[in-house]
């Protein structure tokens, strides 16, 4: 990825915050940055829910840590000085935190990073039409408090219940890697469709795909998990394990910073609480080190998703714009 800045890795300085429980870093320039999301964002159904919540703010007050709190631990770890805050309800699309939620996060922050419903819309799976429109509509509410903000969308992960046994889904018999790919196409669609608002798109449920891919992880939790691989599923085959969050985690680590995710390396200490062992937290780095270097420009994403929604809504958009024949 352009402009990736390598960190050297200070081991005896992250093993000093780790006793002392990840205290923050002096009060100064601290790079504001606040997360909207829902279960996907708090770590739902894996202990990181609850992990680090001491050192991020909760707007709501629930007293989550969740993929925010691992975030702001790469960060420590990597000599950064973020202020992390997170604005999160449960099945939640953007649309809920612009309507519900408004006076919580109207704020002038330095970065927004934000997510929708994980089949892109509850009413209308695999369409990105709610997820674009409410981009462009909370974009424009963080540029009015702050014209240089960094927004960025994370796209999600395939959801293995929706792929391997619920029938009604549209990735219902499809590759379990199809669903990551057509939600990754969903928020290129929506980032093109705000191209004055969106910076770029977090490719979470392309390094999951990965990290798949490449027999790291499990495909298919339903069928038991095969030995030596990772499951990235919580018990519910929807949410994500321990694992799963982390690498979304240093998906957006690698994304939003510039810095390479390998660089916390087999001592980074939220994965060693977490209880991966060093070998697992460098294999999930590299993945999203991969992901993020490899993930194709924006303008390709249309022409990669396969399935019908986002390419039958573009299609639609295009002849909507095309100019009537005389």
């Amino acid at each position: 990825m352009p402009g990736v800045r390598f960190h050297p890795r200070h081991v005896a300085a992250a093993a000093a915050l780790a006793l002392c429980g990840l205290q923050a870093m002096p009060a100064g320039a601290a790079t504001s940055i606040l997360f909207i999301g829902n279960s996907f964002t708090y770590g739902a159904l894996a202990s990181v829910q609850n992990w680090g919540t001491n050192t991020v703010t909760d707007l709501n007050g629930t007293n989550i840590g969740g993929v925010p709190a691992l975030f702001k631990a790469f960060t420590v770890q990597s000599g950064l000085d973020y202020n992390v805050s997170l604005e999160t309800e449960p099945g939640s699309n953007l649309d809920f935190h612009y309507n519900n939620r408004l006076s919580l996060i109207d704020k002038p922050w330095d970065k927004v990073v934000m997510h929708g419903q994980s089949n892109l819309d509850f009413q209308a799976p695999n369409n990105p039409t709610k997820i674009a429109t409410y981009t462009g509509i909370l974009g424009n509410v963080f540029q009015a408090r702050n014209p240089n903000v960094d927004i960025s969308l994370t796209a999600t992960w395939s959801r293995a219940d929706l792929t391997f046994s619920n029938a009604t889904s549209p990735w219902f018999g499809k590759p379990i890697t199809q669903m990551g790919i057509d939600v990754q196409a969903g928020y290129e669609f929506a980032a093109a469709q705000n191209p004055t608002i969106v910076s770029r798109v977090n490719p979470v449920g392309l390094a999951w795909n990965r990290a798949i891919t490449t027999g790291l992880a499990d495909a298919n939790p339903y069928d038991g998990i095969d030995a030596g691989k990772i499951n990235l599923w919580a018990s519910d085959n929807y949410h994500a394990s321990n694992y799963g969050y982390y690498l979304h985690a240093l998906v957006d680590f690698g994304m939003i910073t510039g810095i390479d995710p390998r660089s916390l390396g087999g001592t980074e200490y939220a994965a060693l609480q977490l209880g991966m062992t060093a070998s697992e937290a460098v294999a999930l780095q590299g993945v999203a080190w991969d992901t993020i270097q490899a993930v194709p420009e924006p303008s390709t994403w249309l022409m990669l998703a396969l399935g019908g929604g986002v390419l039958g809504l573009v299609a639609r958009r295009r002849r909507q714009r095309e100019p009537v024949a005389a």
